[in-house]
């Protein structure tokens, strides 16, 4: 049995988790000097409620230590896994990878950890499509290989102005005083080589909706997409970005994921969008 190991920074949802296994080592989020772990003590909803009334808390993440992977890794042996996949956020961006390799160290089966490059649920995409190879009798190698490949080539498009768009477009009552009408284009937006890009620019949901679309769509066929929002402020961009994409021949699956915690400190309330990667 080959056991999968991730940490919270890929976002992965319970549905995915519990379908392959996955063992999920948190970070450490801190706001105003507490600290709390991902998805432990701290999840999406308590995240964002710190937002509230215009609130800009101080907020960072740290990587888990070596022992919390060592602790995983302890877990999955027991379990009866007698190899180990390990695939994590991008070296560039977090010592987390660093973090798992040493804690591979104790463990008492072989671990292979994959830096995947990416950050978010790009990470869950790797994970995702390593998950699938395993099931259909991958050996640890082939499936490490999997992973880096969706590493190297996922897509992501968002927009963090998804509150404004609803408002444009009528979906939510304006702020007294306030013209939608009157209001600028919000970016939609794209990560390429580590920078931020605009892809396009709506004045309101459904222009949103139709330019994060199209560039999912350009990926290919059989795309894998998870469609990710932050808080309320982002649901109804969410929603209709997922209706619009299930029905789509070039979409094999979608799954929602929430923007918890570890992203949310960089993205902040009313982020919507998605992750999408094309399956073997």
């Amino acid at each position: 049995m080959i056991g999968l190991v991730t940490d919270s920074n890929a976002q992965l949802p319970a549905e995915l988790a519990e379908r392959y296994g996955v063992e999920v080592v948190p970070l450490t989020v801190t706001i105003d000097g507490e600290s709390f772990l991902e998805g432990v003590d701290l999840d999406a909803d308590a995240f964002y409620r710190r937002f509230e009334e215009g609130r800009r808390p101080e907020v960072s993440t740290s990587q888990p230590s070596p022992g919390a992977f060592a602790r995983a890794f302890r877990a999955l042996a027991d379990r009866g896994a007698d190899h180990i996949l390990s695939v994590h956020i991008g070296s560039a961006v977090s010592g987390t990878v660093n973090s798992a390799r040493l804690g591979a160290e104790a463990a008492a089966v072989p671990v292979r950890v994959v830096d995947t490059g990416t950050v978010s649920f790009g990470v869950a995409c790797c994970v995702w499509e390593a998950g699938e190879a395993l099931a259909a009798g991958a050996s640890l190698e082939e499936a490490a290989r999997v992973a880096e490949q969706v590493g190297a080539g996922v897509g992501t498009v968002f927009t963090v102005g998804a509150l404004d768009l609803a408002r444009a477009g009528g979906r939510l009552a304006a702020p007294a005083g306030d013209d939608p009408a009157g209001a600028e284009p919000v970016a939609v937006l794209t990560m390429a080589g580590g920078e931020m890009k605009v892809v396009g620019r709506a004045a309101d949901l459904d222009g949103a909706v139709e330019a994060m679309a199209a560039h999912i769509l350009a990926a290919g066929p059989s795309l894998r997409v998870g469609v990710g929002v932050a808080d309320a402020a982002g649901a109804a961009l969410s929603q209709a970005l997922e209706q619009r994409l299930a029905g789509a021949p070039a979409v094999r699956e979608v799954v929602r994921y929430r923007i918890g915690p570890s992203v949310g400190a960089h993205t902040g309330p009313g982020t919507a969008g998605a992750f999408f990667y094309p399956s073997r």
